[in-house]
């Protein structure tokens, strides 16, 4: 499958396994899993069919590993970044004594005022260095990078969840916590 097919697909995959799963048939199930049967029949359905080996490419192959099989290769979920109301099942962590987040230059007045907000989503989603921050960052043009005080956040109560592919996850990040502003 080339680059651009898998970069559709995967984008197709997260809308419904992250925002609109009912668009195309889909309930979540508890932790945010669905049957990897259903998923392949509903994509079919609405017009964009998946094997199951294009399948499997995308999830080994995505850079972000957005998404994930569970340990019997029968279900699949996103890993985080769902809009639909999931509990994805994590489990409290204790996180780095630094963690990052990466931005547009033009969310700076609003974070300064009310630090990190989960907006749409379930939580804030952090990233373990600066690399990745960056490459999120980017998305909007050029990232600014904030450093995060996950330790002191944590001592003062924030509760840090580790997704399955490394992106640390909480309610919300208080602008005092904030560096890089």
């Amino acid at each position: 499958m080339d680059t651009k097919q898998a970069t559709r697909l995967s984008k197709f995959l997260s809308l419904h396994l992250r925002h609109k799963p009912d668009a195309i048939g889909l309930q979540l199930q508890e932790g945010g899993w669905v049957s990897v049967a259903d998923l392949l029949a509903a994509c079919a359905t609405h017009g964009t069919p998946i094997s199951r080996e294009e399948l499997a490419e995308i999830v080994a192959g995505s850079d972000k590993q957005r998404f994930a099989f569970d340990e019997t290769g029968t279900r699949i979920r996103a890993q985080q970044g769902h809009s639909v109301a999931v509990d994805l099942q994590l489990k409290p962590a204790t996180p780095p004594a630094v963690l990052y987040h990466g931005t547009a230059p033009a969310a700076l007045p609003a974070i300064r005022r009310e630090g990190l907000q989960k907006m749409s989503r379930h939580h804030v989603h952090l990233s373990p260095d600066e690399e990745t921050a960056r490459r999120v960052g980017a998305r909007r043009g050029q990232p600014l990078i904030l450093t995060v005080d996950a330790a002191g956040l944590h001592a003062a109560g924030g509760v840090f969840y580790e997704s399955g592919n490394g992106v640390w996850l909480v309610e919300a990040v208080p602008p005092e916590y904030l560096g890089g502003l």
